[in-house]
C-alpha cells in the first residue's frame, strides 16, 4: 500500500496566544519597515540593480518608502532567456529527487527560520492581517511545495507495465526551451509555488512577479537561494509587462507560460501566443487560473447563522481580494428578513480596521490607490442609484492608506453592475428574492461572468443533489465557510497541473 512519504499538513501558528511569538514579529515587522530595501531583478548568477528605481509604500501607510524595486529592460529579458536556456541540460538532467531536495529545504526554511520574515513581508507589502498572512505565506505555501513533491513522487515513480511478452516504460521529461511564470499580488504562496512547480519538473523558468508583490517576492528568490537552487533555474523580472511579453512571446524557444491574474490580461497572452505560434519550436503549454465573480447562493431551508458568518468572511477576508471571494450573494427575503440581514452587519461591526501590525484588526487596506479609485467608484454609483441600498459600510478614506470599510450593498436588480462586474474589493451585493422563485435564482446566477467559486447553502440533500451541477462555476462548496485559508482551492493546485509541465515518452520492448 502507498504512504505518504513527504506532505505533513502545516498548522496555523498562533500569534495571538504566543505573547513571545508575536513580540518578535512585530519587532522584525518594525525592523523591516523602517528600513528602505533595494530590489534587484536576479538573472542567472547576478543581482541586476537597474537605476531606475521605483518606490515600494505599504498600502496601509501610502506616506511611508520602504523600499525601491529596480525596473528592468528588454536586454535584461534577454539575458534571462539565454541564462535559462544554459542552465536547462543540467538541471533537467539532474534526478526528481535531487531537485525535491531543494524544495523539501525551502518549505523547512519557510516553517523554521524565515517563518516570520515572509509572514512580515507579506503583511507589509501587501497589507494582509497576521493571520491571512500566516495561513497564505507560510502555511499555503509549505503545503503546495510538499503537496507537489508528493505528487512528482507518484508521478516519476508509475512507469513499469509488463504484460505477457512486452514490457512499457514510461519517462517524463522537462518541456524543451524556457517556461514563464506570471503570479498575482495577493497571494505569496501563488508566487512563490508557480515558478517552484516548473522547476520542480525539470523546467528553467522566468518569473515575473506582480509589481505590487514585491517586498515579499525578494524574500522568496532569498529562500530558493539559500535552498541551494542553482543559478539561472528560476531568473525573477521586474520588467514592463508589455515589453515582456513582446520579448518572451516572440522567442522560438518560449514552451509555456504558467499564470495567475486578471481574466483579461490571460485573455491578451492568449491571443498572442495564438498570433506567434508558427515562431515555436514545440507548442507552448498554456496554463492559466483567473479571477471571477463568485457567489454565495442560499436555499430559503438554510441555517441563517452560517450563512452569515459565510458572507462575512467571504466577502471581507483580506478586503474582498482573493480570487475565491464572494461578491454576490442570492438570499430568500425570508430569511434575510428575519435574521442573515441583522446577523451579517452585527458580523461585519465587530470587524475591526486599521494596519496589520496591529493584530487585532481584521480590516486592512486595499492594494492600492488604483483599485481604490475603482472600488470607491462603484460604492458612490450604488449610494445614488434607486436600485440599490447601501445597509453598512461605504466608506472610503485614502488620507493614509487605501482604507474601504466593508460595505453591503442591497438591491432589486439582479443585473446591477456590482452583481455583475468583478470589482476585487470589500464590497458584497445582495439580490434579495422570493422564496418561492428559488429555482429561477440558479439562472439569474448563471446569466453573470462565468466565475472561480460558488458556494451553495441548502439543508435538503435531495435539493443540492439536483440543482450542484447547474451552476456555473469551477469549484463548488456545499454549506461551507468561502475563501478556505489552506490548500487553496482549484484545478491549478493539484496532480494534473505537474504533468502539463513534462512530456511524456513512452517505450515499448517487445520479447518475442
Amino acid at each position: 500500500m502507498y504512504k505518504k512519504k513527504f506532505f505533513i499538513n502545516e498548522p496555523i501558528h498562533d500569534y495571538n496566544n504566543d505573547i513571545i511569538s508575536r513580540l518578535k514579529l512585530k519587532r522584525l515587522y518594525d525592523e523591516m519597515f523602517n528600513s528602505k530595501i533595494e530590489i534587484p531583478q536576479y538573472i542567472g548568477n547576478e543581482k541586476i540593480f537597474s537605476g531606475i528605481k521605483h518606490p515600494i509604500y505599504p498600502p496601509h501607510d501610502n506616506k511611508k518608502i520602504i523600499g525601491y524595486w529596480h525596473e528592468g529592460s528588454e536586454k535584461d529579458i534577454n539575458n534571462a532567456i539565454n541564462s535559462s536556456l544554459s542552465v536547462h541540460k543540467n538541471w533537467s538532467n539532474l534526478s526528481w529527487a535531487d531537485r525535491a531536495s531543494i524544495f523539501l529545504k525551502a518549505a523547512d526554511l519557510i516553517s523554521g527560520p524565515y517563518r516570520m520574515k515572509i509572514n512580515a513581508a507579506t503583511m507589509i507589502g501587501q497589507s494582509k492581517n497576521i493571520f491571512q498572512s500566516e495561513i497564505d505565506a507560510a502555511c499555503e505555501l509549505i503545503d503546495l511545495l510538499k503537496f507537489h513533491i508528493e505528487y512528482a513522487y507518484i508521478i516519476y515513480n508509475n512507469k513499469y507495465f509488463y504484460s505477457r511478452g512486452v514490457f512499457n516504460s514510461l519517462y517524463y521529461r522537462p518541456l524543451k526551451g524556457f517556461v514563464v511564470a506570471i503570479t498575482p499580488f495577493n497571494f505569496t504562496s501563488i508566487s512563490g509555488y508557480l515558478p517552484a512547480c516548473m522547476a520542480l519538473m525539470g523546467n528553467v523558468v522566468l518569473w515575473k512577479p506582480s509589481n505590487k508583490q514585491l517586498y515579499s517576492a525578494n524574500v522568496l528568490m532569498e529562500i530558493f537561494k539559500k535552498s541551494g537552487l542553482p543559478d539561472g533555474v528560476i531568473n525573477m523580472l521586474l520588467t514592463n509587462g508589455k515589453t515582456t511579453s513582446n520579448v518572451i512571446l516572440k522567442n522560438k524557444n518560449f514552451a509555456g507560460i504558467n499564470f495567475t491574474g486578471s481574466t483579461e490580461v490571460f485573455k491578451k497572452i492568449f491571443k498572442n501566443i495564438s498570433k506567434n505560434i508558427d515562431l515555436y519550436r514545440y507548442t507552448p503549454r498554456i496554463v492559466g487560473e483567473t479571477g471571477g465573480k463568485n457567489f454565495i447562493w442560499v436555499h430559503p431551508n438554510s441555517n441563517s447563522k452560517e450563512v452569515s458568518i459565510a458572507l462575512s468572511y467571504g466577502a471581507f477576508e483580506y478586503q474582498g481580494q482573493k480570487f475565491s471571494s464572494v461578491s454576490r450573494a442570492y438570499i430568500p427575503k425570508s430569511l434575510w428578513k428575519e435574521n442573515i440581514k441583522k446577523l451579517l452587519i452585527n458580523n461585519i461591526n465587530s470587524m475591526k480596521l486599521g494596519s496589520p501590525r496591529t493584530f487585532s484588526n481584521f480590516i486592512t487596506s486595499v492594494i492600492d490607490e488604483i483599485s481604490f479609485n475603482k472600488i470607491k467608484g462603484y460604492i458612490y454609483r450604488a449610494k445614488n442609484d434607486n436600485n440599490c441600498n447601501i445597509i453598512i459600510g461605504g466608506k472610503c478614506d485614502s488620507s493614509k492608506g487605501y482604507f474601504i470599510t466593508p460595505t453591503v450593498i442591497e438591491t432589486n436588480n439582479p443585473y446591477y453592475e456590482s452583481m455583475i462586474d468583478e470589482i476585487f474589493g470589500p464590497v458584497l451585493t445582495v439580490y434579495i428574492y422570493e422564496d418561492y422563485n428559488w429555482e429561477k435564482t440558479i439562472y439569474l446566477v448563471n446569466k453573470t461572468k462565468l466565475c472561480f467559486t460558488g458556494y451553495i447553502f441548502c439543508n435538503d440533500k435531495y435539493i443540492i443533489s439536483s440543482i450542484t451541477n447547474k451552476f456555473n462555476a469551477e469549484n463548488i462548496y456545499i454549506n461551507y465557510k468561502p475563501t478556505i485559508p489552506q490548500n487553496f482551492e482549484g484545478g491549478l493546485y493539484s496532480y494534473m497541473h505537474l504533468l502539463k509541465w513534462v512530456y511524456p515518452r513512452i517505450i515499448k520492448e517487445n520479447f518475442f
